[in-house]
């Protein structure tokens, strides 16, 4: 019976043989079908090792290179970028858009002029097993592009390389001597990404989530409120997001903060960043703030604006001045996320890119360009040395803890903040003040600083010349910030923003949820508002001993709404002096942190005097107000008031924000301080 039950009958044998095979096949199918909405497998490190060489490819109107994890294409000879093929993706840019609307750079030129840099010739530059370098390029001819094209000679470069997912983006820009005058607010690169796929967008560690979609954005899907950039979204395609507000600048960042962003395909657990591993390129030093990602799906890499600034930062361009400037490398990086990482994909995804960002910092300056306007570590200088700070009182020096420095073109204090066409480099002191430089292209620069907790700017009267190689020890500095007698009272601290004072509640009709955290409230829509809803009845009144500048301060200086008429507002800051040197000067430190369109006016104990004991007259195009700024530019006024102006006992300063012809006309302060007389 044994024997029986184990021996097989050949037809049944045959059968068993059909049915295991249909099984084994099915089961594969079903794996791979199940396989099929699993996120595909990260690049791995020991997978770059092995990963295939770099290939070039031409036809006709496009070029494409391909290292076996993307495949870019390219238009020729406009140089836009039209594909990038990555995992599963055959294209994570926008299909629908036009080739130049896909990533491509973008000037804002005079009158507000686009210029989407097409070029008109393609180059190799390098061509190996492990990288391709491309440069395309035109020359501008007053007798054809006078009027149509910004006056700019443009040489943009793509380089893919071995084992990397991605691509590295950098141009090359020049103005020759007979130019004509040009001003160029804008310089960027834009990428509109696949709007099917990217929906889920992330800036910071707290600033991500589902995005709206651009057809959201249309009249017929939401409100629009004080201005275009800011919608009430009211019938989302995305029934979650009703009642929300989108504006692309409540996303805005600092230059320094400003490393990593991008978008997240759901779909594919796939993830498309920019990396900006250096800021010397950029514009207007490590606080000035700008654009970052926004509904598209869009990301930016932004060189030069005028966000947060205005005007007074330098874009104009005038002929008889030579210039030139390499903006970038840039690196647009992919990645995906692993099987074992499938339930939290997009915290797997966000956590790579900002591996990846630090490996590129530690690879900057790259070594694989090949530009000679792009110099490499070995033909770079370094400056260091140490600061310290001198009270003018006591003479006390101290370390400047944590103090900003760095090397921008020579001008005055300051400057920085409004430099436009240079090489910036930036880095903080440690706890004893001291600082290193390093990395800095030859040429000419001065040495500037601020420091937190002190008022005003430091510069060095030295101009300090970078060779390549060269080590510059500046030894030990010392800054005396502005101070004329001792402290009497303050209102603020001394960092150049607005963030330490009242930030209200937004409205609940108008909150962005990817803002809830505290660091971020004060880029909620409207703000400027809630300084009407909550001083209906008088202005602002600060009594020094009494009121806590956290809570009691707001942190505009806004006009009032009162019915539909927008009117000036008077702060009052009310204080006591047990004695009073009628002989002697007293100081008023006066730090703004931003200014639009606004005027201070400062009068002592008498509101209705007819002059003010002083002014700033009209100061400031920052906008920050509307733009979900907690600071612009640091201006600083060392206002001097006769000892005879004051009286024994009580004593008010009004500060009058003159100008009020719409809710963002205002200031910011950064910190005051009155002084008594010099000792």
């Amino acid at each position: 019976m044994m024997e029986k039950v184990m021996q097989l009958n050949p037809i049944h044998s045959r059968h068993h043989v059909l049915w295991v095979f249909i099984i084994v096949h099915f089961s594969l199918l079903l794996f791979s079908a199940f396989s099929a909405d699993i996120p595909p497998r990260k690049i791995l490190n020991g997978e770059k090792k092995k990963s295939r060489k770099v290939e070039l490819h031409r036809e006709d109107n496009r070029v494409f290179i391909d290292n076996g994890l993307v495949e870019v294409t390219i238009e020729n000879p406009s140089g836009h970028l039209s594909g990038i093929k990555y995992k599963g993706m055959l294209n994570v840019l926008e299909t629908r858009n036009n080739n130049n609307n896909k990533g491509y750079w973008d000037i804002v030129w005079d009158n507000e002029a686009y210029d989407k840099l097409a070029t008109q010739h393609v180059k190799i530059i390098t061509e190996t097993d492990e990288l391709v370098e491309l440069s395309f390029t035109k020359m501008w001819d007053i007798t054809k592009d006078h009027g149509s094209s910004v006056p700019l000679n443009v040489d943009k470069r793509y380089i893919v390389r071995r084992g990397v997912p991605g691509l590295y983006m950098y141009g090359i820009l020049e103005r020759q001597e007979d130019f004509p005058d040009a001003h160029m607010y804008q310089i960027r690169i834009a990428f509109k990404l696949n709007e099917d796929k990217f929906h889920f967008m992330a800036v910071s560690d707290t600033k991500q989530r589902i995005m709206p979609s651009q057809e959201d954005r249309d009249e017929s899907r939401c409100q629009v409120l004080a201005f275009k950039e800011a919608v009430l979204l009211t019938n989302p395609t995305n029934p979650q997001l009703k009642g929300e507000v989108d504006d692309k600048y409540q996303y805005s960042t600092e230059n320094k903060d400003n490393k990593v962003h991008g978008w997240i395909s759901d779909d594919d657990a796939v993830g498309f960043w920019v990396i900006t591993p250096s800021n010397e390129f950029r514009t207007g030093g490590p606080h000035k703030q700008d654009l970052t990602s926004h509904v598209g799906p869009t990301a930016l890499s932004m060189f030069v604006s005028t966000h947060y600034t205005g005007t007074e930062m330098d874009v104009l361009y005038k002929k008889g001045e030579t210039w030139k400037k390499v903006l970038g490398p840039v690196c647009m990086y992919l990645n995906s996320a692993s099987w074992d990482e499938a339930r939290h994909y997009r915290k797997a995804l966000w956590n790579d890119a900002n591996r990846q960002l630090r490996e590129e910092i530690q690879s900057w300056p790259y070594n694989f360009t090949a530009s000679e306007d792009f110099p490499h570590a070995q033909q770079r200088g370094e400056v260091n040395g140490q600061l310290l700070v001198r009270d003018h009182l006591d003479k006390q020096l101290m370390q400047a803890k944590s103090a900003f420095v760095g090397l921008a073109a020579p001008a005055y204090a300051g400057s920085w903040q409004t430099e436009g066409k240079g090489y910036q480099f930036w880095t903080q002191t440690d706890n004893t003040g001291r600082f290193t430089i390093k990395n800095v292209r030859p040429g000419e620069y001065n040495f500037y600083a601020w420091v937190y907790g002190f008022i005003g700017n430091y510069k060095l009267n030295l101009k300090i010349t970078i060779q390549p190689g060269n080590k510059i020890n500046l030894g030990t500095l010392i800054y005396d910030p502005p101070r004329n007698g001792p402290t009497l009272w303050e209102i603020g601290i001394p960092d150049r923003t607005a963030a330490e004072f009242f930030i209200p509640e937004p409205n609940p009709t108008f909150v962005n949820s990817i803002l809830n955290h505290d660091a971020d409230k004060f880029r909620q829509y409207g703000l400027w508002d809630r300084y009407s809803d909550i001083y209906r009845d008088g202005d602002l009144v600060f009594t020094v001993g009494v009121s806590n500048y956290s809570k009691d301060w707001f942190f505009a200086h806004v006009p009032r709404l009162i019915g539909n008429e927008t009117r000036a507002t008077t702060w009052q800051i009310k204080y006591e002096l047990q004695e009073v040197n009628k002989a002697g000067n007293y100081t008023l430190q006066l730090a703004l942190a931003a200014a639009s369109y606004a005027e201070v006016q400062v009068r002592i104990n008498n509101p209705d005097a007819n002059l003010p004991h002083f002014t700033t007259e009209r100061i400031g195009y920052d906008n920050a107000v509307p733009r979900h700024g907690i600071h612009g530019l640091y201006r600083l006024y060392s206002i001097n008031v006769p000892g005879n102006g004051f009286q024994r006992g009580n004593n008010t300063i009004f500060l009058t924000q003159t100008r009020c012809h719409d809710s963002f006309e205002a200031v910011m302060y950064d910190y005051i301080r009155f002084e008594g007389p010099a000792v």
